[in-house]
């Protein structure tokens, strides 16, 4: 403890003294000054508007994709004002031709869109920010961001665009609410950047330098937005989103009869100060939400989806980034959600998110859930702060916590259920041109009963420059180390001989390496070559896995990409393992070595198409994979796919064989930005499910919805035997307070 107390003091004076001297070459070289305007702002796209003839235009823009420095092919234009409510963006992004967009969906994003963004840093920290994206048809996608964390589109505020098409440029124009930005009105200099899009030229271009191997949107390569006078005051922002939901659901699975049920609940956002926001919420609903994309596991361990509700998207950066790939402390889809992934309802639950300092932001998360069957209540907590360090670093720390209800019966019978908590810290350094990056994570868990092994511990640092590229990552995890918020991978094993769950903690040092060249040929944008390799220990250093990889990537000008990997796997199988309905396979050691192969074209064309295949061995068998898509685009209303897997796995007598399916077609129909229809068909032989859902989506008023959802599930063997089904009408409305 001593010694954690020395080394934090160590970091706080480095820090001071690094903030004496604060330098920033980028926004020294690139500065635009904001125009205050006293006539109001007419937000059509037209630009036709007193204050556009006389603000300050941004410098010609600088090419960041596919290779840095050099100017775009087309040059785009940005002016920046502000009245006493909004601060108002013009594009002018010349341009020839018609445009290229993916779709017409709110929260569609940026890749695969001729569209213009913004990047905004209001605390001028480096740290976090807002990101905002349009379209050439003006769809809008939002999102808050964190330093290199990618925009998840889960932060939902109230902003006005429009975009106008001409035959030489396109032009948009942008309202952004004050108060739905958090800043300090004392802070004169904001960071900002701007990014075009061009699809059809496959470029991607910067007001400021970005280099080619950086994001966009990475906040350490932002200009400064300057302010003769002090921002005006934000003004309070008190929102109330409010729903009602109707519903019919038949579950043959469980014999149920079809039944009706009504529901209603809200949610809530109150800025409590200028950077400090409380969000509000009582019985949420999730019907609306997409389902889970299935896949093919042919691992021995759990996979991870991705968390798809808003409530627990927006701010996660905060929690879910603790731990990495295979180990999360927090792990949001733990909550409102049983291992089966069937919904436990939840009561209600608070965030406090935000900074309290210029370098200092925090998180405060608690849930509360009900009782569905045998399923008691819960309670969930998670408290997390984050500290700035020098100029990119940070030291953050993380308590979870969750109690359950349980009676005397369950507290018997398994009283490691009871309660969970968690404690760990983290520090994470990044050099100011994020070229460098490293840093190290303890975490403790706590269980009634658990006094050893029940540490994670990590060491990692990564090198990342534009044609060099080097990670290491040291990680042990103790086989009593819990997670009750979180997600673990690899230490619960199960033994197919003894239809048990054994709990094995593990060590493992992963390298991986990197060179990638950026031509300046016609046809190839960059091409590279990697190697990676993990070793997995045993607690007590035996051997237990390693998998080594050799792949080379080359990616096209026209959006062509090709893939190839050969990888080479040696296991010493722990547990008896079973990959078929015949024997398992028995412990012991395999080694077998696989091919896979990609290919993708160009995606801007009206068929798109993916193969791809694997061959090799797998265990003491073989395994044949191929997998194909297809994709037909309608611009701007239709986009028609369908995804295909098939898995064969052949293993010698008595072992069996197997073969697996996972089709995925996809239609969706863009009426306008306001409505939507999206069906989505998944045939999964391995889930012994096909699904079908379908969600029609009115966007009647901004951020209110009208949503009418089905959806319906069956065996595919027996084929379409019915599991269930159900229909559901959602409406909810965003209430500016």
């Amino acid at each position: 403890m001593r010694k954690l107390i020395f080394f934090f003091t160590c970091i706080a004076y480095c820090y001071v003294a690094a903030q004496e001297t604060p330098t920033n070459a980028v926004q020294k070289e690139f500065q635009i000054h904001i125009s205050k305007t006293n006539a109001p702002v007419k937000i059509d796209g037209e630009l036709k508007d007193l204050i556009w003839g006389t603000a300050q235009k941004t410098t010609p823009f600088w090419r960041k994709f596919p290779t840095d420095g050099g100017r775009p092919k087309r040059n785009t234009e940005v002016q920046v004002a502000y009245d006493d409510k909004f601060i108002y963006v013009a594009f002018t992004a010349f341009d020839s031709g018609k445009a290229f967009i993916s779709g017409l969906k709110r929260d569609i994003g940026y890749d695969g869109n001729d569209g213009v963004a913004i990047v905004l840093d209001p605390i001028n920290q480096k740290a976090n920010g807002f990101f905002f994206v349009i379209n050439a048809f003006n769809a809008q996608s939002e999102d808050q961001l964190s330093d290199g964390i990618a925009p998840t589109w889960s932060w939902d505020n109230k902003w006005f665009s429009a975009t106008k098409r001409y035959p030489d440029r396109w032009t948009a124009e942008i309202a952004i609410p004050l108060k739905t930005i958090r800043y300090t009105p004392d802070k004169k200099i904001w960071g900002i950047n701007f990014t075009r899009i061009d699809t059809k030229t496959n470029e991607i271009s910067c007001w400021t330098k970005v280099p080619v191997n950086y994001n966009s949107y990475d906040f350490g390569f932002t200009g400064a937005l300057v302010w003769k006078e002090n921002p005006p005051q934000p003004g309070t922002n008190i929102v109330v989103v409010p729903y009602v939901t109707g519903q019919l659901q038949s579950d043959a699975q469980n014999n149920l009869p079809t039944k009706a049920s009504a529901n209603a609940g809200f949610d809530s956002k109150v800025a409590l100060t200028s950077s400090l926001n409380l969000d509000l919420t009582v019985n949420p609903d999730f019907s609306q939400v997409e389902v889970d994309r299935q896949v093919t596991n042919l691992t021995r361990f759990n996979i991870f989806f991705p968390e798809k509700r808003t409530f627990f998207l927006e701010n996660s950066d905060l929690y879910s980034l603790f731990g990495y790939s295979r180990l999360r402390p927090f792990y949001s889809r733990s909550i409102g959600l049983d291992k089966s992934g069937n919904r436990i309802p939840i009561l209600f639950g608070a965030r406090l998110t935000g900074n309290v300092s210029k370098n200092t932001r925090i998180g405060a998360l608690n849930i509360q859930t009900g009782r569905k069957g045998n399923y008691n209540p819960e309670n969930y907590t998670a408290i997390t702060v984050s500290q700035r360090l020098f100029k990119r670093s940070i030291i953050k720390g993380l308590f979870l916590n969750h109690d359950a209800s349980l009676t005397d019966v369950q507290k018997l019978t398994n009283p490691l259920d009871e309660y969970g908590r968690n404690i760990g810290g983290e520090f994470s350094y990044s050099s100011e041109n994020a070229a460098w990056n490293g840093g190290a994570a303890y975490h403790q868990s706590f269980k009634p009963g658990i006094k050893s092994n029940d540490k994670y511990l990590e060491v990692f640092g990564l090198y990342n420059k534009k044609n060099w590229y080097f990670s290491l990552d040291m990680v042990s995890v103790g086989t009593n180390y819990y997670a009750d918020l979180g997600y673990i991978q690899r230490v619960e094993n199960y033994d197919a001989e003894k239809d048990t769950v054994i709990r094995l903690g593990y060590k493992s040092i992963s390298t991986y390496a990197l060179y990638r060249v950026f031509s300046q040929k016609r046809k190839i944008t960059y091409h590279g070559i990697g190697f990676g390799n993990t070793q997995i220990l045993n607690p007590d250093n035996t051997f237990n896995e390693r998998s080594s990889s050799l792949n080379y990537y080359i990616l096209g000008k026209n959006t062509s990409s090709f893939n190839i990997v050969l990888q080479n796997d040696r296991i010493n199988l722990l547990f008896p393992t079973r990959f078929t309905s015949k024997a398992p396979l028995p412990k012991g050691t395999y080694t077998y070595t696989s091919v896979f192969v990609r290919y993708a074209s160009d995606f801007r064309k009206t068929f798109g198409y993916t193969f791809g295949g694997t061959i090799g061995g797998f265990y003491n068998g073989t395994t044949r994979q191929l997998t194909a898509g297809i994709n037909f685009r309608r611009i701007p209303n239709i986009n028609i796919g369908i995804d295909a897997s098939y898995y064969k796995l052949l293993f010698p007598e008595p072992y069996g064989n197997r073969e697996l399916f996972l089709i995925s077609p996809r239609v969706e129909i863009n009426f306008s930005t306001n409505i939507f229809w999206t069906t989505f068909l998944q045939y999964n032989t391995q889930g012994n499910n096909f699904n079908i859902n379908s969600r029609f989506q009115w966007r009647y008023k901004p951020l209110s919805d009208l949503f009418l959802v089905y959806t319906d599930n069956y065996y595919t063997d027996p084929l379409f035997k019915n599991k269930n089904r159900a229909v559901v009408l959602k409406m909810n409305y965003w209430l500016n307070l």
